[in-house]
C-alpha cells in the first residue's frame, strides 16, 4: 500500500473511531510510487435491484464501494466509476447487462448474485474479452472459462466442509434429513455434502427433499415435507436455505416440534436471518436456538481475528451499521483484486491486460485470511465452523473451529 493511501485510510479510520488498524489495511501492493492519479476507468457492477437478491446485491454493492473509501476512491492508481446494471434474474436479463456495460466502455466487471444469472452470460463475457471477477455466483458446471474469476467460493465446497465434519461426528448409524431448493444450487451443495460425508464406507441414508424455490415462502409452506422428515426420526438436519427461505425454514423446523442439531452452507444465517429468528431473550425459538445449536460452514466470520478483518469489519459497521457478510467480504476482495491486477497493468490498462495480471497478483491478504486463486479462478481458501451463539445480547454467527483448506 503506498504511504499515500496509507495516510488516507488512517485519516478514514480516525473518523471512524478506528485509528490504530489502519496500518494493516488497504490493497496489500507495497511498490507505488506517490504520482498523481492514472486516467479514470470504470467498472461495471452487475447486482439484482429488486427482488429477494436485493440484499444480498446491495451487501455486494458496499463491500466493493468500501474498497474504494479505504483507498481514495482508486484501483490500481486510476479513479473509479462504478456503473451499476440490473442483473434480474435470467439469462436474458444478465445478457443485457452484459451488453450495456460492455457499450459503456468498462474495463471489467464484478458482481453477480444469481448462479443462473452467472451461466446465462458466461458466453457473452468470453467472447467480449472482458474479465468478470464475480463476488457470490459460482456453480460447479462453470469451467473452461477464461476471463471468468471469482472470489466467493464454488458450491459444493461448503457442503463438502460440512460432509467432513459430520463424518468425523456423527455416529455412523446417524440419520441425517437433508432439505434443499429445487434448482442447481441445492444440488451442488448436495453433492458436495455426499462428497465429504460418504468415505469409509459411510452412505447418507435418505434422500434430499428439495422444496419449491419460494421467493417469499409463507408460513406453512415447508410444514409437509419437514412432516414425512421427521416421520423417519433424524438424527440431525441438513439444508440449503437463505433469506426469507431460510427464516420460514427454521421456524416451521421448531414448530414441528424437531429439537436436534442443525447444520448447513453459513448462507442459512446470514444478513439479517438471525435478527429475524431472535425472538427476545424469553422466546422459544432463541432457547431452541441456543439449546441445539444451529452450526454452518462459511469461508468468513465478520469476528475473524486478523488484522485484514479488524480494519475491514471495523469500517463496514461504522459506515453501514451492520456487521459484514461473506458476501460483502467477497466483493471487497474482487475490488482488492482488481486493484493487484491493474497496478500491475500501469497506465492505460486494456480489458485483456487486466485479465493476464489477474493470474499473476498471488496471495491476498484478505479478511476472510489468505488466499490465492487456483486453476480453476477461484479461491483455495479456509473454510470456518460457526456456531450461532449469543454475543452480548444478540445471537451471532461465532467461529469455533477450522474445517477444511478446499479449492
Amino acid at each position: 500500500m503506498s504511504q499515500m493511501n496509507r495516510r488516507r485510510a488512517l485519516q478514514l479510520l480516525a473518523a471512524l473511531g478506528t485509528t490504530g488498524l489502519a496500518a494493516g489495511c488497504g490493497s496489500g501492493t507495497d511498490t507505488v510510487d506517490e504520482a498523481k492519479p492514472g486516467s479514470p476507468i470504470k467498472i461495471g457492477l452487475i447486482v439484482p435491484g429488486s427482488g429477494p437478491n436485493k440484499v444480498i446485491g446491495d451487501e455486494i454493492t458496499n463491500g466493493f464501494q468500501m474498497f474504494l473509501t479505504l483507498n481514495e476512491g482508486q484501483l490500481g492508481g486510476h479513479p473509479v466509476t462504478l456503473v451499476p446494471a440490473e442483473e434480474g434474474d435470467t439469462a436474458k436479463t444478465g445478457q443485457a447487462a452484459v451488453d450495456r456495460l460492455v457499450k459503456e466502455g468498462v474495463l471489467a466487471l464484478t458482481g453477480v448474485v444469481s448462479s443462473a444469472v452467472m451461466l446465462g452470460i458466461r458466453d457473452a463475457v468470453e467472447q467480449a474479452r472482458m474479465p468478470l471477477v464475480g463476488s457470490n455466483a459460482s456453480p460447479i458446471s462453470l469451467q473452461s472459462v477464461v476471463y471468468i474469476w471469482r472470489t466467493s467460493y464454488v458450491l459444493n465446497e461448503p457442503g463438502e466442509a460440512l460432509g467432513q465434519y459430520l463424518r468425523q461426528t456423527l455416529d455412523a448409524s446417524s440419520r441425517i434429513a437433508i432439505f434443499g431448493t429445487q434448482g442447481q444450487s441445492s444440488r451442488d451443495v448436495i453433492d458436495g455434502l455426499r462428497r465429504g460425508y460418504e468415505q469409509g464406507g459411510r452412505r447418507l441414508s435418505d434422500d434430499p427433499i428439495f422444496t419449491p424455490d419460494y421467493p417469499n415462502p409463507g408460513k406453512g409452506v415447508y410444514t409437509g415435507p419437514i412432516a414425512r422428515a421427521l416421520g423417519r426420526r433424524p438424527d440431525a438436519v441438513f439444508c440449503h436455505y437463505a433469506g426469507a427461505q431460510a427464516v420460514q425454514f427454521v421456524k416451521q423446523l421448531y414448530a414441528e416440534g424437531y429439537k436436534g442439531p442443525i447444520y448447513a452452507p453459513g448462507f442459512l444465517t446470514e444478513g439479517t436471518v438471525l435478527g429475524q429468528l431472535d425472538d427476545g431473550e424469553k422466546g422459544e425459538e432463541r432457547g431452541l436456538i441456543e439449546k441445539h445449536g444451529i452450526q454452518t460452514a462459511l469461508n468468513y466470520s465478520a469476528d475473524l481475528n486478523n488484522t485484514a478483518n479488524r480494519v475491514f469489519a471495523s469500517a463496514y459497521r461504522k459506515t453501514y451499521n451492520v456487521s459484514p457478510t461473506t458476501y460483502a467480504m467477497a466483493s471487497y476482495d474482487a475490488a482488492q483484486v482488481l486493484d493487484k491486477a491493474i497496478r500491475l497493468v500501469g497506465e492505460n490498462p486494456t480489458p485483456q491486460q487486466v485479465n493476464l495480471a489477474l493470474g499473476k497478483i498471488g496471495q491476498i491478504d484478505s479478511p476472510r485470511g489468505a488466499w490465492q486463486f487456483n486453476q480453476s479462478r477461484t479461491p483455495q481458501q479456509k473454510w470456518y465452523l460457526r456456531q450461532v451463539q449469543l454475543d452480548g445480547r444478540m445471537l451471532a454467527n461465532v467461529v469455533i473451529n477450522e474445517l477444511a483448506t478446499l479449492g
